[in-house]
């Protein structure tokens, strides 16, 4: 592999590598204590767009984790960053939670119903009939479909939720027409990411749990990958994969020494 410049800012998934089911993983609280030390900018990252940086901010630090709300990432963000670069002060019909409409607020969007620039899907406790069926009308109606993320199912105590991608496949298949996600694998996300930060590519790393979502989004976005086996994808699924990541390590614990 060819050499590298030195890693200056960090960009690491939340759940499976910094938490898994709401308990931190060992070692998260070291790394994150470290990277505050440093000085180094990073950044939280989620595909979950129910919550805003705040809210997660504080489900951290009840977990002992200490992240700064400004260190945290999510699709809602991402989605609301590609909404202002590409219309500024435009209108969109939401179906999703606070994390997604703060963030559109945040950016001047109008939410409503009445002939909107976008129909934006995020994530949501209660996905309901009659949302699903404005979102296809207006689509239908000329209405431009964008959605947070692509995540087809969710973790739940009981198992797996359906989650903003199953959704999005539904409401494809009504109108024939396919959403722009924002959230990742998209190196979108990474990239808006590293210009909240001031950080370049070439001197950042992500870490991960899925080499199908971080470990791709990643590397497409020009960084160093580190894949951690606390998550999702197992040892042995790594060689399925056309792509590699820069290093595969057991937990975020291996990392700390790295900052």
């Amino acid at each position: 592999m060819a050499d590298r410049k030195p890693i200056e800012s960090w960009l690491t998934d939340m759940d499976g590598v910094l938490i898994h089911e709401g308990v931190p993983i060992p070692g998260a609280d070291a790394f994150i204590k470290r990277l505050r030390e440093s000085g180094r900018p990073f950044l939280v990252l989620t595909n979950n767009s129910i919550y805003t940086p705040r809210d997660l901010h504080a489900r951290l630090r009840r977990m002992g984790l200490e992240v700064p709300i400004e260190s945290i990432w999510t699709s809602a963000l991402a989605t609301a960053q590609f909404l202002d670069d590409q219309r500024p002060g435009g209108s969109a019909y939401v179906i999703g939670e606070a994390g997604l409409t703060t963030a559109l607020h945040d950016i001047g969007y109008i939410l409503t119903d009445h002939d909107p620039d976008y129909v934006v899907l995020g994530e949501t406790r209660t996905y309901s009939f009659e949302a699903m069926t404005k979102a296809v009308r207006l689509i239908n109606a000329g209405a431009r479909f964008i959605c947070t993320n692509p995540d087809e199912t969710g973790p739940s105590t009981e198992g797996p939720l359906p989650a903003t991608g199953a959704v999005a496949a539904l409401i494809t298949k009504a109108t024939g027409r396919q959403p722009y996600f924002a959230g990742k694998p998209n190196p979108l996300m990474m990239r808006t990411g590293l210009n909240a930060i001031g950080a370049h590519s070439e001197t950042s790393a992500m870490i991960g749990d899925r080499m199908d979502t971080d470990v791709l989004a990643g590397m497409e976005a020009g960084m160093q990958t580190f894949l951690v086996l606390t998550g999702l994808t197992r040892p042995e699924q790594v060689d399925h994969f056309p792509y590699r990541p820069s290093q595969v390590v057991d937990s975020i614990a291996d990392l700390v020494e790295r900052v």
